[in-house]
């Protein structure tokens, strides 16, 4: 989490906009274990003290960053079934998140656990969205989903076995999974 309140505009979002860019810049560029505040703080032209007065810690930016570019561009599509939008949902989900620029912001999240911040934005994306798909059943006239189901059951174990590698998270794979998630299956 920041350190400071970040105001709407001005020139704390000018300076989280352009410290945001370089990190995705030297990501881009370089292993993130090879990445510092100086080097961060020089592309974005603050000082180091800028960045470790509003982030704390280079992990602590890292995930900020991957919190950033893990918030979905779009609704979930609507394909005019619950079980078709829950179902297209999970698939692009676990497609995006198991890529390795996926795992890496996964992982760049995690790694800030005690923080929680970044935690609980990146989780309420997620939410968000299957209370989106909850809505539109509920206007369809179909049962709501139970969305902490679909957490639990679907969202939760998809993550697991990304973040450790123990299993493949394919298209089959996940369709089991959302049997009796709480959505329709």
């Amino acid at each position: 989490m920041s350190r400071e309140m970040v105001r709407q505009g001005g020139r704390s979002a000018r300076i989280q906009k352009a410290v945001h860019e370089a990190s995705r810049q030297l990501l881009d560029e370089m292993d993130r274990t090879r990445i510092t505040v100086p080097m961060i703080a020089e592309r974005a032209g603050v000082t180091p003290s800028t960045i470790y007065r509003r982030w704390g810690t280079l992990t602590e930016l890292m995930a900020d960053v991957a919190v950033e570019r893990l918030r979905p561009a779009a609704a979930p599509e609507d394909t005019g079934s619950t079980a078709g939008d829950l179902e297209s949902f999970v698939l692009q989900y676990a497609e995006e998140m198991s890529s390795p620029v996926g795992r890496a912001l996964l992982r760049d999240v995690i790694a800030e656990a005690q923080d929680d911040d970044a935690t609980i934005r990146c989780c309420q994306y997620t939410h968000d969205h299957l209370a989106e798909i909850s809505a539109r059943a509920t206007a369809r006239g179909e049962p709501p989903l139970d969305v902490a189901g679909v957490l639990d059951r679907t969202i939760a174990p998809i993550c697991y076995h990304i973040l450790f590698g123990d299993r493949e998270v394919t298209p089959d794979y996940c369709r089991t999974l959302l049997t009796g998630a709480g959505g329709p299956g």
